[in-house]
């Protein structure tokens, strides 16, 4: 399939927010996702945002990824997060059962700041 040149100007902007419990992936994954390497060094997160453009079902689209905090004394920015996401991936660690059982908390704080919104 050939691909055409990435338009400039007047794309649509979709936010991905990136959101589980401290030391999980978070971070590895996206920044996975954007340079194409692995970082395999913990390194807490605030906040990151990261910029591409993509095609999305053949539209080119700016996707703007939010590599948000997992850590609890940053759960009061999470709302505000959740508030201006377009979609959400919630990220858990295979070895980590607490994480995984922590995945329904953040599904049921999404569908509650978004249906507010």
């Amino acid at each position: 399939m050939a691909t055409s040149a990435v338009p400039s100007d007047n794309l649509p902007t979709y936010k991905l927010v990136v959101v589980g419990d401290g030391g999980v992936g978070k971070s590895a994954l996206t920044i996975q996702f954007f340079q194409k390497i692995f970082v395999p060094d913990y390194d807490p997160t605030i906040e990151d945002s990261y910029l591409k453009h993509t095609e999305i079902d053949g539209q080119w689209a700016i996707l703007d990824v939010l590599d948000t905090a997992g850590q609890e004394e940053f759960s009061a920015m999470r709302e505000q997060y959740m508030r201006t996401g377009d979609g959400f991936l919630i990220v858990f660690s295979v070895t980590d059962k607490a994480s995984f059982e922590h995945v329904d908390r953040f599904h049921q704080l999404i569908l509650r700041v978004k249906d507010r919104g």
